[in-house]
């Protein structure tokens, strides 16, 4: 593991006025409903990806390439070019495809690329995200907003950035990738995406009612649960990578059973029983864990190729503080383990190869609606299929591409982490994960983490353990 925070850098950034993109040829106005999945997600998320000037080829701004190419792409997707209504009927959500257009906004910085090298890495945190990505007053939130903002920055060096706010109430994270790869195709000559865009939201709508997939989703009537009083001012913000070495190390802490487990429930456990200790709650604490689970993919909702919707749960695991802190690292991951069994192993609906069934997407949303989230609650994304490095404008590959956290953006930052594939400056290929804590939680956490990644092995039946197991590509 190495972590690293954010050191001081100033540069100004001169923007223009920010226009709207809309498609460059009409597009059908109509009505499109969001389902019950999208729906509960009304929130904006930040996404950035860095660029190296293009030497070798020719000089073109890249502010234009990409402006005209997100205008071709909406065509395509022209949902994204529209703004979301409420309808009368039981408020239900749906997206009026106006041919609004998106946000754009065209900025220049003072700063080379080079300088936001961080130990030689271009890595999160970054500095002056806020510069990197403007918010307009009044274009972030939910009803009647566009649904994403992006801006392009160049930079002194010929590079350029691009960063994005989107309504994650349109897409996840894999569905803007499918956006933004379209609009690199379009951006490199290609008269249509590769992969045509498909809505289809219905097929994880709900006909009736669904029973949670397990009781731990249930309200838990006379726990305790707090916030986190935690003013803006007091967070800091680090990131952790963690390749091969770290994977390995903190293996040594499971019992031989539990080694074979994935690199996400082993990491997961790992980060949330240190998150707990880092914060001191108190023993009777009711903490739980959530975990998206992607419904992508055959074995799953077998969802057709090209939709761009949200396709996610959350799975979850819950225990006391005191629990938590005070049994191993195989308690926190059996925890994890059996809520993941149980969400694998309900009923299957239709094909018997469904062990990811539809009722599990379907029902958690009416638990995510009703329950009141406090800082004792840990949130964990995994990115790493939503390759937003891989987007090529005509630059070549991104140098970073991963989401950020803006000030402001998130309420409580502390309850949420991402998990960014990485390959650093030596060639090793894993994660970083960008933590954002108190200063006080954030000294113990460290603390924690590096106690898993640096201790002796665990001795089980008189014998140092160690991982057999490949790491290969992190979680």
């Amino acid at each position: 593991m190495t972590s690293s925070k954010c050191e001081t850098l100033v540069f100004t950034t001169r923007r223009k006025e920010p226009k709207l993109v809309s498609p460059s040829r009409p597009t059908p106005h109509e009505f499109k409903y969001l389902s019950d999945i999208d729906e509960r997600l009304r929130f904006h998320t930040p996404v950035i990806q860095f660029y190296r000037n293009n030497e070798n080829g020719p000089k073109i701004d890249p502010v234009d390439v990409i402006r005209e190419a997100i205008a071709n792409a909406l065509v395509f997707y022209y949902p994204f070019a529209g703004r979301v209504r409420e309808s009368p009927l039981g408020g239900k959500l749906a997206v009026e495809c106006t041919g609004e257009g998106v946000m754009f906004i065209e900025a220049d910085a003072d700063i080379r690329l080079d300088q936001f090298n961080n130990q030689n890495e271009l890595k999160p945190p970054f500095p002056c995200s806020n510069e990197l990505l403007y918010v307009v007053p009044g274009s972030i939130g939910v009803i009647d907003c566009p649904l994403l903002l992006i801006q392009v920055t160049r930079l002194m060096c010929g590079g350029f950035i691009l960063a994005i706010s989107l309504n994650h109430i349109i897409s996840d994270a894999q569905g803007l990738h499918q956006f933004m790869m379209a609009v690199g195709e379009i951006a490199r000559g290609y008269e249509s995406p590769s992969v045509l865009p498909v809505w289809q939201r219905d097929l994880l709508n709900s006909q009736e009612p669904q029973a949670l997939p397990n009781r731990e989703y249930d309200l838990v009537h006379g726990a305790r649960v707090v916030s986190l009083p935690v003013r803006q001012n007091q967070r800091v913000q680090h990131t952790f990578f963690f390749g091969q070495q770290e994977m390995v190390s903190i293996k040594k802490h499971l019992p031989p059973h539990l080694r074979t487990c994935s690199n996400f429930e082993i990491l997961t456990a790992c980060l949330w029983r240190c998150r707990t200790q880092a914060f001191n709650l108190d023993p009777k604490e009711d903490v739980r864990l959530f975990y998206t689970v992607n419904g992508r993919g055959k074995e799953r909702l077998n969802l057709p190729e090209g939709f761009y919707g949200n396709a996610l749960g959350y799975g979850m695991a819950f225990s006391t503080a005191q629990n938590l802190c005070n049994n191993s690292l195989g308690y926190t991951l059996e925890l994890i383990i059996q809520s993941k069994y149980k969400l694998l192993n309900q009923e299957t609906v239709g094909d018997k190869d469904t062990t990811m069934t539809k009722n599990f997407f379907r029902s958690w949303t009416s638990f995510m609606t009703n329950y009141a989230l406090a800082g004792s609650h840990y949130f964990v994304t995994d990115v790493t299929r939503a390759r937003f490095d891989q987007v090529d404008y005509g630059w070549g590959k991104a140098v970073y591409g991963g989401p950020i956290i803006v000030d402001g953006d998130l309420p409580n930052p502390e309850e949420r982490s991402f998990y960014i594939p990485y390959e650093n400056s030596k060639g090793e290929y894993g994660v970083y994960v960008p933590i954002c804590f108190p200063q006080e939680s954030m000294e113990k956490f460290v603390i924690e983490i590096g106690r898993m990644v640096s201790e002796s092995p665990v001795k089980w039946n008189n014998q140092s353990q160690t991982s057999k197991k490949p790491i290969g590509s992190a979680l």
